[in-house]
């Protein structure tokens, strides 16, 4: 593939409406090499993303791309709301229009350690696999698709926890210390219980949210059944 020289304008122009959210110019300029390299590179790791970009002047540590995303406090639903509103204007007039929900298996073979990696049957692919639960909410005419949502499902890792809370337990606790400790415990594993959440209530959350926003107030929806039966 030849050397990738700047940011495509249409993806430049895109990404001017988020230049507020990032901290410092370097950071923002890093984000938008990145993401036209996700969208043109072969190869999508950030190394070999990088390798294709030829820069005009010193390339930007990888420092700078941790400012701009990571450090700059970004409110990810925050993001995606003012993603959606040019999305809603580029969609007037243009037609019927459906709104999907789905949910698919991001695959992750080489990242083990990453949060909320699963191992589990793929039923497409029809074999185990390691993958993480992604939800999607999309939006479609004859002419265009465009994605509205996008969340990932986190672990249900309660069976596990609980079996080290019970393996931690004691018959009784005689120091100090050691309760304190066993409180920690517990309060380490009763957040993960009440957090967790079904894609059913994931989807269902996303249609709430998109309602109250009033940005498509046309189009009906298309839900998958593995996802509302």
């Amino acid at each position: 593939m030849r050397p990738i020289t700047g940011v495509p304008e249409t993806l430049a122009r895109g990404m001017a409406g988020f230049r507020d959210l990032c901290c410092r110019a370097e950071g923002c300029e890093h984000v938008s090499r990145s993401v036209t390299g996700l969208i043109l590179s072969p190869n999508q790791t950030r190394q070999g993303s990088d390798d294709l970009h030829v820069w005009e002047h010193r390339t930007p540590s990888r420092r700078a791309l941790h400012e701009a995303v990571v450090e700059a406090g970004w409110d990810s639903h925050a993001v995606l709301q003012r993603h959606r509103m040019p999305v809603a204007r580029a969609h007037q007039g243009r037609g019927r229009e459906v709104m999907s929900r789905d949910w698919t298996l991001a695959h992750h073979e080489r990242g083990p350690p990453i949060f909320g990696v699963d191992w589990a049957d793929d039923d497409v692919q029809r074999r185990p696999t390691r993958f993480q639960p992604v939800i999607t909410a999309v939006i479609s005419n004859r002419h265009v698709l465009d994605g509205l949502e996008v969340v990932g499902q986190a672990p249900k890792s309660l069976k596990e926890e609980m079996a080290y809370v019970e393996a931690m337990s004691k018959d009784r606790d005689e120091q100090r210390e050691e309760a304190r400790k066993r409180v920690l415990e517990l309060l380490y594993h009763r957040p993960h219980q009440l957090e967790y959440r079904q894609r059913t209530e994931i989807v269902c959350e996303i249609v709430r949210q998109l309602e109250e926003e009033g940005q498509f107030p046309q189009a009906p929806y298309a839900v998958a059944t593995g996802v509302l039966h």
